[in-house]
């Protein structure tokens, strides 16, 4: 069966998890759509742009009859804390770029599909393609979203990336992920900013991960002590996840913690110039925020700890 070696593949080429589900509207509700009129993305300006492509996956990619969604763990256990006053950088941005590691099996696991059938076509993408990979996800049977809107798994708990490939070739469907959040809310709870302001939504102004990382501009005052200490992203969400506590190291080595990079020191991080930050963080997602970027988070997180 074709969809048995799909998966298969996956497996070979390190993926932890794979589903299939059968390409259509990925959005009809326009739950996207509500979501940009309120507000909620903040200055993301691009999601804006690209809701028809990301609610309608015909548009990226015309013929698409399935949407191949797998997952790769990530998970590493805390390194120690420098003694010193130091910031706090989210989890998955601890090594290599995952653009650059799951590139690669992705576009092999595309070219995979490509060869079950004459004439066939594929599009791979990770979280940069105009694809809505969190509802593919819970459709494939991945994961269910959870109310931090990040997809959960019984075995991997949150702590891993998305990777999707469209393609023309008709495969069976898997189905759809159950919700097993129950009445549970603990990250609705430990959020400190309020940003989750109902079960799989999140308003990105309130997010410290969207303050951190995207926002360019200066991160509202009344932000900087809920920040405690986050330079780069924010995990609190996941941190306090029942589901977590499943969670494994992953076996992926370009994921593995580089050094001063988790915990960087905040006198080091304020004083670090351009080059140095770019050396130092070379090939790692932290680079996404920019030096300014970091050098104003360090900041905040000094001033907040009262240095």
């Amino acid at each position: 069966m074709r969809s048995t070696s799909v998966k298969e593949r996956a497996r070979a080429l390190g993926f932890e998890a794979c589903g299939i589900a059968t390409a259509g509207p990925a959005d009809p509700e326009n739950r996207l759509g509500q979501w940009i009129g309120a507000g909620f993305h903040a200055d993301m300006a691009w999601l804006a742009r690209t809701r028809d492509l990301r609610q309608d996956v015909t548009r990226k990619l015309p013929g698409t009859r399935s949407v191949i969604v797998v997952a790769r763990n990530y998970y590493q256990p805390n390194p120690p804390r420098p003694k010193e006053a130091h910031g706090k950088v989210a989890r998955y941005a601890w090594g290599r770029d995952y653009h650059k590691v799951l590139k690669k099996p992705l576009r092999q696991l595309a070219a995979f599909v490509d060869g079950l059938e004459e004439g066939a076509t594929s599009y791979a993408c990770v979280d940069s393609g105009p694809v809505l990979e969190r509802t593919w996800a819970e459709r494939a049977g991945v994961g269910w979203v959870g109310k931090n809107s990040l997809i959960l798994r019984r075995d991997l708990g949150s702590w891993f990336f998305l990777g999707v490939v469209l393609s023309t070739v008709e495969l069976a469907h898997d189905t759809p992920g159950e919700n097993r959040c129950g009445s549970c809310h603990a990250c609705i709870d430990a959020c400190p900013t309020g940003a989750i302001v109902a079960p799989g939504v999140v308003d990105a102004r309130r997010c410290i991960a969207y303050q951190t990382i995207e926002n360019r501009g200066d991160i509202p005052r009344v932000l900087h002590g809920p920040m405690d200490g986050w330079v780069f992203g924010c995990d609190i969400c996941q941190e306090v996840c029942p589901w977590n506590r499943f969670a494994t190291p992953t076996d992926e080595p370009d994921f593995a913690v580089r050094e001063g990079v988790a915990y960087p020191v905040l006198d080091e991080l304020c004083a670090l110039g351009e080059t140095a930050f770019n050396t130092r963080f070379e090939g790692t997602p932290v680079r996404r925020a920019k030096h300014a970027g970091m050098v104003r988070n360090a900041k905040i997180a000094r001033e907040s700890a009262g240095e």
